[in-house]
């Protein structure tokens, strides 16, 4: 029972660190990457698709990406949302292909994403913390239950504790590199 419990709560911790990575990775640093892409719909067909779904995605250069769409009825609906989209990107249609190029980021502007990586740290920990309330709140039942002992209860605790401290240091871990490469000029 409480080892179901510490699983359940591992796994979504896992999860939770995922989630903080893929929020990472939209967010821009002074090279282009995939990532930054991933929260870009497209009307395609009436239906909204992400954009990762209708077309590759390859860093050509530091601060140059290549959209490729598998359809290339999707060119213009692509084009369109990436203007859209307000991040700044410069695109341009190259028969088959989109060349984004993104532009230099200003000091003002690292620090604003800098601040926006800390916002999606301060989240992934919040989150972290939920998951430790929960998987506390069904190991004290089981104690009122008296479906284990105080040792067990005690020795469950710390081990959630452990579980919540190595995935809030692998988060802030995350957010040191991903402040270093932002600052990176």
């Amino acid at each position: 029972m409480i080892q179901d419990i510490i699983k359940d709560a591992e796994a979504k911790m896992e999860d939770a660190l995922e989630n903080t990575k893929n929020k990472f990775a939209g967010i821009r640093s002074g090279r282009a990457n995939a990532g930054l892409f991933s929260g870009i719909t497209v009307n395609y067909y009436g239906t909204a698709t992400a954009l990762m779904q209708l077309a590759s995605v390859n860093v050509a250069e530091n601060r140059v990406v290549i959209i490729s769409p598998f359809d290339k009825s999707a060119i213009d609906g692509i084009v369109k949302s990436l203007q859209d989209s307000n991040l700044g990107f410069n695109s341009v249609r190259e028969g088959d292909q989109i060349r984004v190029t993104l532009p230099e980021l200003t000091e003002q502007r690292r620090l604003e994403y800098v601040k926006l990586a800390k916002t999606r740290t301060e989240e992934g920990k919040v989150f972290l913390r939920s998951l430790r309330h929960k998987a506390i709140d069904e190991i004290d039942q089981l104690l009122k239950n008296k479906e284990v002992g105080e040792d067990d209860h005690k020795r469950s605790k710390a081990e959630i504790d452990k579980l919540i401290k190595k995935f809030t240091d692998e988060i802030e871990l995350l957010f040191s590199h991903k402040e270093k490469e932002i600052l990176e000029v």
